[in-house]
């Protein structure tokens, strides 16, 4: 049964769409879904700077009039109460909430004209994550969906995998379910993540594990042998059947992982030193930050972060002060810094943002409102500009004034970035053409 646990104020739940427990995956029934096999438009590739994302994700819509664009010479009603810091970063400011992430103003960008039209959690969802504006006509794949599709991957690695309880549309839409990101179970806060001798890592791949005293790999792949001359022979009674076609990458890439210890190696956080296991804190949210950093050094192109409790209509200064930001504060500082340590942040774009912004105007509960017409996003990395501020909104932070930007722009540099020109085109299972991003510019001004 899905997770039906309420997140939000609409209910938007985040839902097991991606049930693939290993012996279901590659057992004897036949997948009722269909196949997708989308191909890429020939076209010449841009130079790729980086080679894999982290999307960090707010889930709820972050009030980032209180935390990257503080208003504090606004009026009383929409100034907040937070005061603004300097940064690293010539000119840039942060509220006061995040001081770790100021001693990193230097790395990042931060796109403070941002918006969209859409103040609803489950739709601009889609479009922050997808780069499309959601219709009811086509589903579009997430992001890192078309990074599985458009990217290579060392064998034994997963492309695409998400961590954590906050919801996120990150499923694989026209592409087919090959494209669907591994879920990451676990909160690694327990066992050898949290470094404690004797202790077992706690995240799995879910659907990508074996019992030992109950079925090894060779029976896994008796299994899928088996499997595949069913597949073949019904094929042959139906040769233009796709049911069984959609879930064929995920079969591949699944024995891949269980023959590889890539993965199981990234997982192993105790190999990490104490110092940096602490910098991300010892919450789930800091350690999957970690282990997906570890993914991307591995090999992984794309990973998502999430963290909810964004949607704070009531007491959000309170939940600012308290809960949101000293925890988004040391994690996200922490894998900034910690990519620039190793020599990954230059091809690595690190993306932290959620669904919308929150109303300019303090309401009646001490809280903020659904906002999506101005709204914040941090990037760093991947030949993203450090050090800069990438438009601004008005004295009251209603709307963008200076360089209006929206998700499919910031879609479309990401991609550029990834060396994948984003009007390619791919097709759905109809042969309908589909750009990557039909409205998305690349934002030239945030390229370094």
């Amino acid at each position: 049964m899905a997770d039906l646990t309420r997140t939000d104020c609409e209910g938007f739940h985040r839902r097991d769409m991606l049930t693939i427990g290993s012996a279901g995956l590659l057992g004897l029934t036949l997948p009722s879904v269909l196949a997708s096999e989308a191909r890429a438009k020939p076209a010449e590739r841009p130079a790729a700077r980086a080679k894999g994302v982290i999307l960090v994700w707010l889930s709820g819509g972050p009030a980032t009039i209180d935390m990257w664009d503080n208003k504090p010479d606004a009026p009383e009603g929409i100034r907040g109460e937070f005061k603004s810091i300097p940064t690293t970063a010539a000119g840039m400011q942060f509220a006061e909430t995040l001081p770790k992430m100021a001693r990193q103003g230097n790395k990042v960008s931060v796109v403070r004209s941002l918006y969209h039209t859409i103040p609803s959690h489950s739709p601009a969802t889609v479009f922050m994550t997808s780069g499309n504006k959601p219709t009811a006509a086509l589903q579009y794949p997430s992001m890192g969906s078309l990074a599985s599709k458009l990217l290579t991957t060392e064998v034994g690695v997963p492309p695409y995998v998400t961590f954590g309880q906050g919801n996120v549309a990150s499923l694989s839409g026209y592409l087919g379910t090959g494209y669907n990101p591994f879920v990451i179970e676990g909160n690694g806060g327990g066992g050898a993540a949290a470094g404690r001798p004797g202790g077992a890592p706690s995240f799995r791949v879910r659907g990508i594990s074996l019992d030992g005293t109950r079925i090894t790999l060779t029976d896994l792949e008796n299994r899928d042998r088996l499997l595949r001359n069913l597949d073949n022979g019904f094929r042959s009674v139906d040769r233009s059947s796709e049911l069984v076609d959609g879930l064929d990458t995920f079969h591949q890439q699944a024995l891949d992982i269980l023959r590889s210890d890539k993965t199981k190696k990234a997982f192993d956080l105790a190999s990490e030193t104490a110092a940096v296991r602490e910098s991300y804190g010892s919450t789930p949210f800091g350690q999957s930050a970690l282990a997906a950093r570890r993914l991307i050094e591995a090999g992984v192109r794309f990973a998502t972060v999430s963290i909810g409790g964004w949607d704070t209509h009531s007491q959000t200064f309170q939940a600012h002060k308290t809960r949101l930001m000293p925890t988004l504060d040391t994690v996200l500082a922490a894998l900034v810094a910690d990519l620039e340590q190793r020599g990954l942040l230059d091809d690595t774009i690190v993306m932290c943002a959620g669904e919308f912004g929150r109303t300019p105007r303090v309401n009646k509960n001490a809280g903020r409102d659904h906002w999506a017409r101005s709204m914040a996003c941090v990037l760093a990395g991947g030949g993203i500009k450090r050090g800069y501020v990438h438009g601004s909104t008005d004295a009251s932070g209603m709307a963008p004034n200076v360089d209006p930007t929206t998700p499919d722009d910031i879609g479309a540099t990401i991609f550029q970035q990834l060396g994948i020109d984003p009007k390619t085109e791919l097709q759905t299972t109809t042969g309908r053409p589909i750009q990557l991003f039909r409205e998305g510019r690349v934002v030239e001004k945030l390229i370094g």
